[in-house]
């Protein structure tokens, strides 16, 4: 799903409600018919990745990502960290801190964390594709094709249209501001 709208106009705020960041002022969301905070299941499945990124400044490139998926519960063995960062294209910057890098770089190695999942689950990105190069879209590109087609969804927030090709992509637009 491609969630769309002008600056100001709710999208961080419907992703955080999604993921059970924040709670609703009315009504409920539920994952398999369970309130969203005891789902069973729910965490295992989800990858949200924000527009603050969940960096460590102080921490290196590689330090970082493996803090990261050893919190989320995913692979943060040294190979599976060394090849995501190679995915995404900053393994050569993997022993500097995060603080160093520019904000696409920050923005790769946040990406790198899809790299590491192997099963489908849910991946909620907010604006991955802002600070990136043309290369770096087109691996964020690749990396969400393959989760679809692995069974995975995605939920996303982009002011760029993504080319997708024949996978059906379901968009709400929430207009302007208010």
């Amino acid at each position: 799903m491609w969630l769309r709208g002008a600056n100001g106009s709710g999208k961080t705020s419907l992703l955080r409600l999604a993921v059970g960041l924040i709670q609703a002022d009315a009504g409920s969301i539920t994952w398999r018919g369970q309130p969203l905070q005891s789902a069973d299941g729910f965490a295992k499945e989800l990858v949200y990745i924000g527009h603050t990124q969940s960096l460590k400044d102080d921490l290196t490139v590689a330090e970082s990502l493996e803090f990261l998926a050893t919190l989320h519960a995913r692979p943060s063995d040294p190979p599976a960290i060394a090849a995501a960062l190679q995915q995404l294209s900053v393994y050569a910057r993997r022993h500097q801190t995060v603080r160093s890098l520019s904000q696409g770089q920050r923005k790769r190695v946040a990406l790198a964390r899809l790299a590491l999942e192997s099963r489908p689950g849910i991946w909620v990105l907010d604006e991955p594709y802002d600070a990136l190069d043309a290369e770096g879209m087109a691996v964020v590109d690749a990396l969400v094709l393959k989760h679809i087609a692995c069974g995975g969804c995605v939920m996303l927030t982009s002011h760029l249209a993504r080319p997708f090709g024949a996978i059906p992509v379901h968009t709400l637009d929430l207009g302007r501001a208010a």
